[in-house]
């Protein structure tokens, strides 16, 4: 039977209008971390156990492992272009969380209070007010920021991010 004829894996794994985005996206996750608890805990214990890891650095070590292997889960279940294109944005916002932490800010929440104070009224057509958003996002991005020291966004995006070799 091909995978595409009536039970093959595509029916399995048919979207769904009726589910909503949130639910896919996150709203799943518990069950996620169930199903994977089941594939990776025992060998990952069984491992630790074996090589006699000990208690010391065997919390950080279960965590890089389970990580690691999700990370490699995840680019495994994508085309090539789809996985190079989420490598860019998932690296892009490991930046920002860990520019967050730094600066103890929310570089996001921050992004989005400047664009709510572009004022559709002010404008003559959508367009002219898109226009005018992406113009104050682009801007906002590159400019120094009081909250990141006088930094601009990218640019503490970015040392983070080669910290980790991820800039490159």
């Amino acid at each position: 039977m091909e995978d595409d004829e009536k039970g093959g894996i595509n029916e399995l794994f048919e979207e769904d209008d009726n589910i909503p985005i949130e639910n896919q996206l996150w709203g799943k996750n518990p069950k996620r971390v169930s199903a994977l608890k089941d594939v990776w805990f025992k060998d990952m214990t069984e491992f630790m156990d074996e090589n006699k890891v000990p208690e010391k650095g065997r919390n950080e070590m279960v965590f890089n492992m389970a990580i690691n292997s999700l990370l490699d889960m995840i680019m495994e279940s994508l085309p090539v272009e789809d996985a190079l294109e989420l490598t860019y944005a998932f690296d892009h916002m490991l930046g920002v969380f860990i520019a967050n932490q730094r600066y103890g800010v929310d570089i996001l929440d921050a992004a989005f209070q400047s664009m709510t104070k572009v004022n559709r009224d002010d404008f003559g057509s959508d367009e002219d007010f898109e226009k005018a958003i992406a113009e104050r996002e682009e801007k906002w991005w590159t400019v120094g920021k009081q909250i990141l020291s006088g930094r601009s966004p990218n640019d503490v995006i970015i040392e983070a991010l080669s910290r980790y070799g991820l800039n490159r």
